[in-house]
């Protein structure tokens, strides 16, 4: 079964750097977010290895570790937003007692994506694959990534529903900032490697490919006794988003993850937008999807809202989701069961 944490009204936001911290010019978009926070009345805490940075990180692995650690026992702290993602969360995964972890919602994307999986796959407690923390510090948020307070506020045996965003933002542009972070300027379109209206249903699981890759072969990938264990008999749909891969590489760690078993059973598969996808020869992201869908014979969807290129819907890791895709449009349902 999968365990779902809770979050309400009033809750405590504590902030860890698992990964990267904030370089000290930066500060002031984190101190913007949890003044966000405090307006809707919710208290901020605060973990050392925020405002800290050298060396791709945001402290050594074990002082990183120890804060998630700490935070995470602490009673007085009801959801666990880091800052950003960042490079080398993977150092800190030996150093986590998972058995100890209590059910309470980690939220984040990027590197965090990495710690989210391995939280799920070795607990089943639910985790949230959505918005950092400094994308929060708007005076607002689009329709898209608000949604995340509202997936996380279900209760158990409960759904929520969420829809394909309007518009994506196709570059940042940090001379003219925008009261709700990004700048939505181009049409959304959802698309299908058949090209045809799909639904797809079954369990949640995913992140950013670039880092959850590195989990293939580790004790914290262990996909199957997860299954087992926590999701018998049920299918996966995978959500994946490539951050900074060219294709060939897009493809290699797809081709592993489906050597190592982790497209055993799988549903369907949701690709996010990427800036990245950069074609090695005449070799295009499409080539790639295409490809798997030749191979696996199961539903593909590209383009979707999730991961660098924002807005992003907020999927949660062990939900049971239902996903319609039709005339370029999305709407995800997930069941807390």
């Amino acid at each position: 079964m999968i365990i779902y944490p809770t979050f309400k009204q009033g809750d405590t936001i504590g902030v860890t750097a698992p990964s990267s911290g904030v370089e000290a010019e930066l500060h002031e978009l984190v101190k913007q977010a949890s003044a966000r926070f405090i307006e809707k009345g919710h208290p901020v805490v605060y973990g050392d290895t925020v405002w800290t940075q050298n060396k791709a990180k945001s402290a050594p692995a074990k002082v990183r570790a120890k804060e998630f650690m700490n935070m995470m026992a602490d009673d007085h702290i009801d959801i666990i937003i880091p800052p950003w993602g960042g490079e080398l969360l993977v150092e800190i995964l030996e150093h986590i007692d998972f058995s100890k972890l209590p059910s309470k919602w980690v939220l984040g994307y990027s590197d965090i994506s990495l710690l989210l999986l391995a939280i799920t796959i070795n607990t089943g407690i639910a985790t949230a694959h959505g918005t950092n923390l400094v994308d929060l510090r708007g005076e607002y948020s689009d329709e898209t990534t608000a949604k995340w307070q509202t997936v996380l506020s279900t209760e158990e045996g409960k759904e929520n529903i969420q829809f394909s965003s309007e518009k994506f933002q196709k570059a940042w542009n940090h001379e003219q900032p925008s009261p709700c972070v990004f700048h939505l300027t181009e049409p959304t379109n959802w698309k299908t490697i058949a090209d045809e209206n799909v639904t797809i249903s079954g369990r949640l699981l995913g992140g950013c490919l670039d880092v959850i890759r590195h989990l293939i072969g580790t004790p914290y990938g262990e996909i199957e006794k997860f299954r087992n264990e926590c999701i018998p008999g049920e299918q996966v749909v995978w959500y994946l988003e490539n951050c900074e891969m060219n294709t060939a590489d897009l493809r290699r760690s797809l081709v592993q993850m489906k050597y190592a078993g982790w497209f055993d059973n799988c549903a369907g598969i949701l690709f996010g937008r990427s800036s990245a996808n950069i074609p090695v020869e005449n070799y295009i992201a499409k080539d790639v999807y295409q490809d798997l869908f030749d191979e696996l014979k199961i539903p593909i969807v590209y383009d979707i809202d999730c991961g660098h290129v924002p807005p992003q819907i907020t999927f949660i890791n062990g939900a049971f989701a239902e996903i319609e895709v039709e005339n370029g449009k999305g709407t995800v349902r997930q069941f807390f069961i």
